[in-house]
């Protein structure tokens, strides 16, 4: 990775808004490169982007050339994957250094964790279903970050499935047979290892169906230097936003809006859901790893 993103940038620089700071390519579950990405979200009306693979910064290069061009400011990301007891929380990282040795460790310990998760469910899946490691690995790119988006692709085009939704809910099932858990650090972990690398950590869809996170574990997360939640998200559930405000309101926190974007792998479209500009001023401003790439 370039050393541009290593420290920040001198003298001032402007964004402008609209604003989307959730968006995925095929260096982890989406299925267009970082420049398509960004060449989407030019064209749905944005101004500002973030790209947030998870657990990888592989395709920020890309990007931010990308968007520059088109007259974009980009802003580098990652959504970090963690794990509170059965559920998963994914904790956005908005302008990390990349080169952070404690946040790089965990990064590689869970891609190799995703590789080994991938290999181990295959296996299981091949024993019922025309399915074999080739077929998963055909659905990927060089460096992306395998996961199940991968194996229902691979699903899909063998036309065991119609498309990844049906995977999710019957063969990939968290509940089913040939599901295996993914190594993830905690959540205070996470947040601790994004602020520790300079980066501003947000959680991304805090208020879906799993439900809210219990408060004494949002109050050791905020110690972490946990920064805000999306609440912006089509995910999101009305009860659960409303008090996520209201925390937000009383403890000064960022709020952001985004649409978690993965071209054809889901129907979130660029821009639906989009971060107010005084938001996007607060984590630039907040942010010590790196910085905006600016047109």
């Amino acid at each position: 990775m370039s050393q541009r993103y290593a420290r920040r940038m001198p003298g001032p620089q402007r964004f402008e808004g609209p604003s989307d700071l959730h968006l995925h390519s095929v260096h982890s579950d989406g299925t267009e490169s970082p420049a398509q990405v960004m060449a989407a979200a030019h064209r749905h009306g944005l101004r500002t982007v973030a790209l947030t693979d998870h657990d990888t910064t592989s395709g920020w290069a890309e990007a931010a050339e990308a968007a520059a061009s088109l007259g974009m400011t980009f802003i580098p990301g990652m959504e970090l994957s963690a794990r509170h007891e059965w559920r998963s929380v994914h904790v956005l990282a908005y302008l990390v250094d990349p080169d952070d040795d404690a946040l790089r460790a965990m990064t590689d310990r869970i891609r190799s964790s995703r590789l080994d998760r991938a290999r181990r469910m295959a296996d299981r899946i091949s024993r019922d279903y025309d399915l074999v490691w080739d077929d998963i690995l055909a659905q990927t790119t060089d460096g992306a970050t395998v996961g199940r988006p991968h194996i229902a692709d691979a699903l899909v085009a063998r036309g065991l499935v119609r498309d990844r939704a049906e995977a999710f809910s019957s063969i990939l099932s968290p509940g089913g047979d040939y599901y295996v858990a993914l190594y993830a650090p905690d959540p205070v972990t996470a947040v601790g290892l994004v602020a520790g690398a300079g980066g501003v950590p947000i959680i991304a869809h805090p208020a879906a169906r799993a439900g809210l996170l219990s408060m004494p574990l949002m109050e050791r997360m905020l110690d972490a230097g946990l920064a805000g939640f999306e609440l912006g998200h089509r995910e999101n559930l009305a009860s659960g936003i409303r008090s996520l405000r209201r925390l937000s309101e009383e403890r000064d926190l960022i709020v952001t809006g985004s649409s978690d974007y993965h071209g054809l792998g889901k129907p979130n479209q660029p821009g639906e859901h989009t971060t107010d500009d005084a938001m996007v001023a607060r984590i630039i401003e907040a942010a010590t790893g790196s910085a905006p790439v600016y047109p």
